[in-house]
């Protein structure tokens, strides 16, 4: 099997095609990635359909287990502008601590997202 979905919201059809590939869909509610390796992700499953070698949509079945801790999970706070922009302040300057060689290097989808995601919670922080 193809690591290809579709979207229910969107109706894109994508598809990883090696490991390193991760693809979303155009609304950002579906991905696929590593290839053969099958990984996938969505924020709400039932919009996420798999897509066989003829085309044909596949819905998907989620089963949740449940995880025991023991440990106290702390609640968990939405963080404030100031800590967003204090965590791309620190992500630079992990980047300027590359030594030069690495500073030419390509960089992957895995950084390009990272850096997104937290420019886009910026714009969408409240304070």
């Amino acid at each position: 099997m193809r690591n290809r979905a579709k979207c229910a919201l969107c109706r894109d059809v994508i598809e990883s095609f090696h490991s390193t590939d991760l693809v979303l869909c155009s609304c950002g509610e579906i991905s696929v990635d590593g290839g053969d390796a099958l990984r996938c992700s969505a924020k709400h499953w039932e919009n996420f359909l798999r897509v066989d070698e003829n085309g044909k949509e596949i819905p998907v079945m989620i089963e949740e287990k449940a995880i025991v801790k023991s440990i106290e999970i702390e609640t968990q706070t939405k963080p404030t502008k100031a800590d967003l922009i204090s965590m791309l302040d620190e992500m630079i300057k992990s980047y300027e601590r590359l030594p030069q060689h690495a500073m030419s290097s390509p960089i992957t989808h895995y950084d390009l997202i990272s850096v997104l995601l937290l420019v886009s919670s910026l714009f969408k922080a409240d304070d």
